[in-house]
């Protein structure tokens, strides 16, 4: 754990971009439209090549399926195509940076990254094409693009409590559902947080011997803010085992983007240490007072957890009007919290309005105790007060997979919610949904 953070002085600062730079880089768009996920594979896969302890920093997962080249290339075209306006693209780039800084993303590491990308694109371009004017527009269009990470970067480092990688410990480990498992980590210091915003995630790491790395995730803090713990709740992805019969740790599925919470579910036990990063994440609670709905699907409930603890637990400014609207498959294995959100409801019956769906219910589900729709989360089969349409100013908060939410924020501007006041918890550099 440290608090030293880099300055970035020392990199490379071109002029700012000129008119005829910015046309030669959207004249390339449809060159990354088609080669985009082309160029941002062979750059991973080189830089990780020529600079294999940045396999401490990127997913090993996300590189096999491919998710993070992707996601890079997503970014570079959006870049490119908005080249001209950067605003339509600065919600993705605070997005980021948050991530980044989770990671414990350096500048002098931008050097790396910007080496390999360049000579990605010449490679995949051919170096006729891919030169001169065309090739220092794009040079300097990189440091461009990197300069306002590091800035942000910055920012978000000196607001941090720490940097890096904190020893923590696991205090305790409760199975909230058959798929979700709460962890409670503290401070192996001792020493008390600092408060973080309901909604944003840490990220945990863990060195793999077997793979002969570190390999760290994020996950949302599914607590209120308090100075003696953190709690995740992680979900734990069907049909991957991280144990060998003979109890050693299994490694022939570690591509599989849910190896990571298997690993957590199944070898990471109470007392065991694992090392933990300041919280960030740009989808956070805001300190208004008006109403808040609380829209989740799946796993997605967990930074809403936090944000409903954080506000019936609010002991400062006016308790506001909370609604919780939750999408379960069934009572059987998978409606973690069930009873203590029913509890929180029955302790505030003037300030919480709940509403539960149930795509596939059980036999031993009782409609009106258990849930109160049968099928997937229609608005429509909400009540107005529930959602609080006619409420000054309320806030909307979705998190759950991307269709769901893109389901839930179509419906809720379709219905004259203006989209200033819904905020949605967006996984990796793509775009809000609309």
């Amino acid at each position: 754990m440290s608090k030293i953070i880099e300055s970035g002085d020392n990199l490379p600062h071109p002029p700012p971009l000129t008119p005829e730079q910015r046309k030669l880089i959207s004249a390339t768009v449809p060159v990354l439209a088609e080669h985009g996920v082309t160029i941002t594979k062979l750059f991973y896969k080189q830089m990780l090549e020529a600079n294999p302890d940045l396999r401490n920093v990127f997913s090993h997962s996300k590189q096999q399926v491919r998710h993070q080249a992707e996601a890079l290339a997503r970014a570079v075209y959006a870049y490119a195509a908005n080249i001209q306006d950067l605003t339509p693209i600065l919600p993705v780039v605070e997005r980021i940076a948050h991530k980044h800084t989770s990671v414990h993303i350096v500048p002098s590491q931008y050097v790396i990254v910007g080496k390999h990308l360049l000579e990605a694109i010449t490679q995949v371009v051919g170096a006729d094409v891919y030169k001169g004017d065309l090739y220092n527009a794009w040079a300097a269009a990189y440091w461009d693009l990197a300069h306002i990470f590091i800035e942000r970067e910055r920012h978000l480092y000196e607001a941090a409590q720490w940097t890096g990688w904190r020893q923590f410990v696991v205090a305790k480990k409760v199975k909230e559902s058959e798929e979700i498992t709460s962890f409670y980590l503290k401070p192996k210091d001792g020493k008390p947080l600092q408060p973080y915003r309901p909604g944003q995630y840490i990220s945990v790491q863990k060195y793999i011997p077997e793979l002969g790395f570190n390999q760290s995730r994020q996950y949302s803090l599914s607590d209120a803010p308090n100075s003696e713990y953190f709690r995740i709740s992680v979900k734990r992805e069907p049909g991957i085992c991280t144990a060998t019969p003979s109890g050693g740790l299994d490694t022939t599925q570690s591509a599989h983007p849910g190896w990571m919470s298997n690993l957590l579910h199944t070898t990471i036990n109470e007392g065991d240490e694992i090392e933990v990063a300041f919280p960030f994440g740009e989808f956070f609670l805001d300190d208004s007072s008006a109403p808040v709905v609380l829209l989740c699907a799946g796993v997605g409930l967990t930074p809403l957890i936090a944000m409903l603890n954080t506000l019936i637990n609010a002991e400062d400014g006016p308790e506001c009007e909370v609604s919780w609207v939750q999408a379960v498959r069934n009572e059987r294995r998978v409606h973690a919290f069930k009873e203590y959100v029913a509890k929180i409801r029955e302790a505030n019956p003037d300030r919480v309005q709940c509403m539960i769906f149930y795509s596939n219910p059980g036999y031993a589900a009782q409609l009106g105790k258990d849930y109160h729709v049968k099928g997937r989360l229609n608005l429509e089969k909400v009540p107005r007060d529930v959602l609080r349409f006619d409420a000054k100013g309320a806030q909307y908060y979705v998190c759950g997979p991307e269709e769901f939410m893109a389901d839930m924020i179509r419906g809720l501007k379709a219905r004259g919610v203006d989209g200033s006041r819904i905020h949605a918890k967006v996984f990796g550099a793509g775009a809000t949904p609309q």
